[in-house]
């Protein structure tokens, strides 16, 4: 088998190579989708050879057996904007097609033709997501289609779309018509087949019924040998194979061996490849003539050692997803899954977890195997466990898809040391948290380091924007490795708490002090007075203490603090402890015996001799503890909360703004700082006004300008140097009258140095707002995260401590509520010292209409209210900058689905 073809093809000018992309199919394989050339027209003739005839006349109305060389020029020659083709191929083939033709303005009649052997396998829809995401850049906004009434598939792919479609019958054809706009019901539809089919991909990863070890080695030591010994040990279920070119040996290590993956004489599901580099792309090439449907690539030599090793680590991933085929790797440490029926160790760790509850997504293979280690020690269940390396292909992404239908995972845990798709991470985890807890370390966050091995696009935006992304989405964020596991140890085996109140059962007076720092510090708060009791109090104390609490409709939580009189096993209060704690829906964490793990005697067991959901966790100590119970109290309150939505925006008019946009940058193609009116004009498309102001040259002008507006003015310097200075003498306020503005003109020029020329301060006259509290609102498209709204208070006291909230687009209500709160100087807002509280509900309709805007523009690449007063009833804006651009990288999480 050879390398597709379009590898090696030199693209037509003018064609669209953002159009391409690779897929995940219906059955979680994968394919490559990409717009036709004309050097497509031997694979075409070839796809329609193999279609029915049944399929032909489908499309064609009419039988049509085969395509005329006349027929072949026109479906393989484009203009790719009013006519534009994408196929989907396997290898070097192509399975499907898809075009339009624009039929006037705004309109396009599309079309499909899907070979037979690979119809249901959801290509229709993928074409049509993509066809319509082409369409809208270039400017049509509705599709036509004639379909014949029993071609019952077609008419399924248009209607299950998301778009409200319209049908009506005419001479025998049912004629199809629908705007391709996106909708929030066509959101959720394309979100739903993303996550089934990326779900299902990856289970295809982690239960396999055969497992090859390409380059499987009986010399000890070697990562063959480990990889081999560990999948046998582990008690893989499957047919197990090893493949080394160098031996003739008809096993290696008791297990069934093979020169090549071609002789092994059955299938092979998964492929664990410890080859050299530069041999790998020729075992994806054989793996794909045998049909194996996912890899695991150990091998090092690829993006982590430069050039030469990304075009080596591109080509790999391309080329296996040509063929069907999803990457763990390169440079991985594996994947595990416990389940009973598979126990499937393909790691280079010989450690097998005990099969629990919890799922893990690590990016870092050398710190995989220390966190294997830690789950065993604390005896910690896993469910499922991927360590991807330099995440070429499968990322915790796609394992976030799977985790969220398994019912096997309850909990999930993310170490993650880069984010390749932000936007798609965001969207993702968000959905997952509202039905499972996602505990998430994120290395790097202060240097926004990458490890080389990590094709990633470098974000300059600040460190907290990781911390604001991962409470928008729910997740819950941790410092350390053994903060990771206190978290998993407590949510895997507790229920989530109701409330913020936690009662203290202790035997130790110097713990019960520590537990109390830590609950101030975590926002806790105490359900009455601890219940301290002796250092040597007996079982039947903490029993009247703990039945006490867990009867208190006060308490939330319980915290219990053990530590043991000499000679003492703890044994009797341990069953106090249990039988107290028993069927109870509140939390209990407790530093039992200084034990970091769930005690053999506060353990529930579980089918699988594990500790099952009702056992005690224990920590080293009560700081611990608290840490942990604090982590699940913020998650479970968004929990409660995570249903808020996007807010409806009237006035919005999002046709006339793209339309500015596209207007202005055929006048400025390098993008460039739009002046005032043009600020004023595509702000007032989202329902934004700006308090006009004039600029002026002189105090004659000033003057003037200050009486046509009646007076009661500012007049203010906007050069970039003198805004916003801590003695605020950029703007003279309250000028009621003439003499008034003389002497601001006076006093500003001689203060700036600029009365011979006061045109660098720019100075402009405005109207006086109401008063209010002065804020900041900003957007930025960043090349990583797309766009990020920012907030904060107005001054040089919070830019010096970045006292700035960010969340991503879209806002739900809450998002926009939280951005206010939780900023430092938030106080400022309600009424601090006896001021009057000013108009909550005006800043978050302002972050709701930016959110908006740059969400549907990503060519404004920055936008800056960077003036307004908040007061009692309204939001002014009183200065704005804003920057349009061409959009060299598009987003990457587009509405149609692809592998990024």
């Amino acid at each position: 088998m050879t390398p597709p073809d379009h590898y090696d093809a030199q693209p037509p000018a003018g064609y669209p190579a953002e159009f391409e992309a690779d897929v995940v199919l219906r059955d979680g394989a994968t394919a490559h989708l990409r717009p036709i050339t004309a050097n497509d027209a031997d694979l075409l003739v070839a796809f329609y050879a193999r279609v029915s005839e049944q399929s032909k006349y489908y499309r064609f109305f009419a039988p049509y057996p085969q395509l005329s060389d006349r027929d072949v020029a026109r479906f393989t020659q484009v203009d790719y904007h009013d006519r534009l083709a994408l196929i989907v191929t396997v290898g070097n083939e192509m399975i499907g097609v898809g075009r339009y033709e624009r039929t006037g303005r705004r309109t396009a009649e599309v079309a499909f033709l899907i070979e037979d052997a690979h119809q249901g396998r959801g290509l229709g829809q993928l074409l049509l997501e993509h066809l319509a995401q082409a369409a809208r850049e270039n400017g049509i906004t509705r599709f036509v289609a004639e379909v014949l009434p029993d071609n019952r598939k077609m008419i399924t792919v248009f209607t299950e779309a998301g778009y409200k479609v319209m049908r009506e019958f005419e001479d025998g054809v049912i004629m199809v018509e629908f705007d391709i706009a996106p909708t929030d019901t066509s959101f959720g539809v394309m979100q739903a087949r993303e996550q089934r089919s990326e779900a299902l991909s990856i289970a295809r990863l982690l239960t396999p019924s055969s497992v090859a070890v390409i380059g499987a080695s009986r010399r000890e030591g070697t990562i063959g040998n480990a990889l081999l010994r560990n999948l046998r040990d582990g008690g893989f279920t499957g047919r197990l194979y090893a493949v080394n070119t160098d031996t003739e040996a008809d096993e290696i290590e008791g297990v069934p061996a093979y020169p090549t993956i071609s002789d092994v004489d059955d299938t092979v599901d998964l492929a664990v490849v410890a080859v050299r580099a530069e041999m790998v792309a020729d075992v994806v090439v054989d793996c794909a003539a045998k049909g194996v449907r996912g890899l695991v690539v150990v091998s090092s030599g690829f993006a982590e050692i430069g050039d030469e090793g990304r075009k080596r680590q591109r080509y790999l991933t391309g080329l296996a997803r040509s063929y069907g085929m999803r990457v763990i790797g390169p440079n991985a440490l594996g994947l595990i899954n416990t389940a009973p029926g598979v126990s499937l160790n393909a790691t280079l760790s010989p450690l097998m977890p005990s099969r629990g509850r919890v799922a893990f997504f690590c990016q870092s293979g050398a710190l995989g195997v220390p966190i294997l280690a830690d789950m065993v020690g604390r005896g910690l269940g896993l469910s499922s466990f991927v360590s991807a390396g330099n995440r070429a292909d499968v990322s915790g992404n796609d394992l976030m898809q799977f985790w969220y239908s398994d019912e096997s995972t309850e909990v999930v845990l993310l170490y993650l040391e880069s984010l390749g798709n932000p936007r798609k991470f965001s969207r993702v985890s968000r959905r997952l948290a509202g039905r499972k807890p996602v505990v998430a370390l994120k290395s790097g966050r202060s240097t926004q380091g990458v490890p080389l091995g990590q094709m990633v696009r470098r974000s300059q935006l600040p460190a907290a924007t990781i911390d604001s992304m991962f409470r928008q989405s729910g997740l819950i964020g941790v410092d350390t490795t053994g903060e990771l596991f206190d978290v998993a140890q407590l949510l895997a085996h507790q229920p989530l708490p109701k409330g913020r109140r936690v009662a203290i059962v202790s035997n130790s007076d110097a713990l019960t002090l520590l537990a109390l720092d830590t609950m101030a510090g975590c926002g806790l708060d105490t359900a009455g007075e601890p219940r301290n009791l002796s250092p040597d109090a007996s079982a039947e104390e903490f029993g009247v203490a703990l039945s006490e609490v867990f009867a208190d409709d006060r308490v939330h939580s319980v915290v219990v603090i053990y530590t043991p009189p000499v000679q003492s096993n703890g044994a009797e209060v341990a069953q106090v402890l249990a039988a107290a704690a028993a069927g109870s829906d509140k939390p209990v964490v407790s530093t039992f015996l200084a034990s970091r793990s769930v005690p053999e005697e506060l353990r529930v067991p579980d089918a699988d001799g594990g500790a099952a959901r009702g056992s005690i966790p224990s920590f080293l100590n009560p700081q611990y503890a608290v840490g942990a119970l604090a982590k699940a109290t913020q998650y479970a309150e968004w929990r409660r909360q995570s249903d808020s939505k996007i807010p409806e925006l009237p006035d919005i008019d999002t046709r006339g703004a793209e339309d500015f946009v596209a207007e202005y940058l055929q006048r400025h193609p390098n993008g460039a700082d739009l002046d005032d009116a043009d600020r004023q004009l595509l702000l007032s498309f989202y329902g934004l006004s700006v308090l006009p102001s004039f600029p002026v040259l002189s105090a004659d002008e000033a003057v003037q300008r200050a009486a046509d507006l009646g007076f009661e003015v500012i007049l203010k310097a906007t050069a970039e140097q003198w805004r916003m200075r801590p003695d605020l003498a950029d703007i003279w306020r309250h000028i009621h009258d003439e003499d008034d503005m003389r002497e601001a003109w006076a006093e500003m020029t001689r203060t700036f140095g600029v009365a011979a020329d006061p045109a660098r301060a720019q100075f402009v006259v405005q109207k006086m707002a109401p008063p209010g509290v002065p804020v900041v609102i900003s957007a930025l498209e960043d090349v990583s995260f797309g766009p990020v709204v920012s907030f904060g208070l107005s001054g040089v006291a919070t830019d010096l401590l970045g006292d700035r909230s960010y969340r991503m687009p879209p806002l739900t209500t809450r998002d926009a509520a939280e951005m206010v709160r939780e900023v430092r100087a938030a106080p400022l807002l309600y009424g601090y010292r006896g001021s009057d509280p000013v108009d909550i509900s005006a800043i978050e309709n302002l972050l709701h209409r930016v959110s908006r805007l740059t969400l549907d523009l990503e060519e404004v690449v920055r936008l800056d209210l960077r003036s307004v007063l908040v007061g009692a009833t309204g939001a002014t804006v009183l200065d704005t900058s804003i920057r349009i651009a061409p959009n060299e990288k598009p987003r990457q999480d587009a509405p149609a689905r692809r592998l990024t």
